[in-house]
C-alpha cells in the first residue's frame, strides 16, 4: 500500500541531496511532489527524473517572500490543495567560527534556513488548515549537539528545532502536525563539498563513518524513508518531535577499530 497516496507535497530544496531522495521516495509512495528550489536547471532535471506528469517543478528563492507566495499559489492552482509542506532547503557554508563569519554569510544562513520556514508557513497555512495537513522540517543533529567551525549553521538548526516544537503547539488546534528530522552525516553533494573544505579532507570519509555507531555514513534514502513515515497516517499521533536519524551519533560513542 502506498503510504502517501494522493497527498500533495510542497518540498523546498527538492532538486538535490536529501531533498531529491525525498522527492523520489514520496513519488514512489503515491504523492504528487512540488519541487521548489533554485536554480532552474536542477529543478527541471529532478522533475524529469520523477518521470510523471503529476509532479511540478518551481524555480524559487525560498528566502524571498514574493517568490514563496507565488510558488504556493501555483501549487494551489494546479492541485487545489496542499497536504504537506516539507521545509528541506538549507545551506551549510561557511565553515568557520562565529567571529570570522561575515554579516552577509550570517544573513544568508538565517534567511535560507530559517526565514524560509516563516514564509512557507505564512503563505501555506490556510491550505494546511483546510487539508489538516502537516509540516516537516529538515534540521540537523548539530542543532542539538553543536559542531566545531559551524556556529552560524548550528544556530539555524537549533532555531529550527525550537520552531518545530512551538509550531506544533500553535497548530495542534488546527489538526496540523509539525515534526523535524535530524540527520547527522549524509552523503549529499553539499556534504561532499563541505568535506573538501576541511583541513583533513583525505580522511573525512572514515571520520564520517566513525561518528555513526552503526558504522557508516548513509545515503539520503535513509532519511527519506523516515520522512515518509512522519508524513503518513501511521504517524498521525506524532507532533513536535525532532527525530534523530543518525545511526546513534547523538549517543556520544565512537567506533573503535
Amino acid at each position: 500500500m502506498e503510504l502517501l497516496s494522493d497527498k500533495v507535497i510542497f518540498l523546498t530544496g527538492g532538486s538535490m541531496g536529501i531533498g531529491l531522495e525525498c522527492a523520489k521516495t514520496y513519488a514512489k509512495e503515491g504523492a504528487s511532489v512540488v519541487i521548489v528550489a533554485y536554480p532552474e536547471g536542477p529543478v527541471t532535471t529532478a522533475i524529469k527524473l520523477l518521470g510523471n506528469a503529476r509532479h511540478l517543478g518551481i524555480t524559487c528563492d525560498i528566502s524571498d517572500a514574493e517568490q514563496v507566495k507565488t510558488a504556493i499559489q501555483q501549487t494551489l492552482e494546479k492541485y487545489g490543495r496542499i497536504d504537506v509542506i516539507h521545509n528541506n532547503a538549507g545551506i551549510a557554508s561557511p565553515s568557520k567560527p562565529l567571529h570570522e563569519t561575515s554579516d552577509e554569510e550570517w544573513d544568508r544562513l538565517m534567511n535560507v534556513n530559517l526565514k524560509s520556514v516563516l514564509l512557507t508557513t505564512r503563505f501555506g497555512f490556510d491550505a494546511l488548515q483546510k487539508s489538516k495537513g502537516c509540516i516537516l522540517n529538515t534540521s540537523s543533529l548539530v542543532g542539538e549537539i553543536g559542531q566545531e567551525n559551524h556556529a552560524a549553521y548550528t544556530a539555524t538548526k537549533g532555531g529550527m528545532n525550537a520552531l518545530t516544537k512551538s509550531m506544533a503547539l500553535d497548530y495542534a488546534k488546527h489538526a496540523i502536525r509539525v515534526n523535524a528530522v535530524m540527520p547527522a552525516g549524509v552523503w549529499t553533494p553539499m556534504l561532499r563539498s563541505w568535506s573538501q573544505e576541511q583541513p583533513n579532507a583525505d580522511s573525512i570519509e572514515k571520520y564520517l563513518d566513525d561518528i555513526h555507531p552503526l558504522g557508516y555514513c548513509p545515503e539520503g534514502d535513509a532519511i527519506a524513508d523516515a520522512c515518509v513515515f512522519l508524513l503518513s497516517d501511521k504517524a498521525r499521533f506524532i507532533t513536535g518531535t525532532t527525530l534523530a536519524i543518525s545511526g546513534g551519533a547523538e549517543l556520544g560513542y565512537r567506533r573503535k577499530e
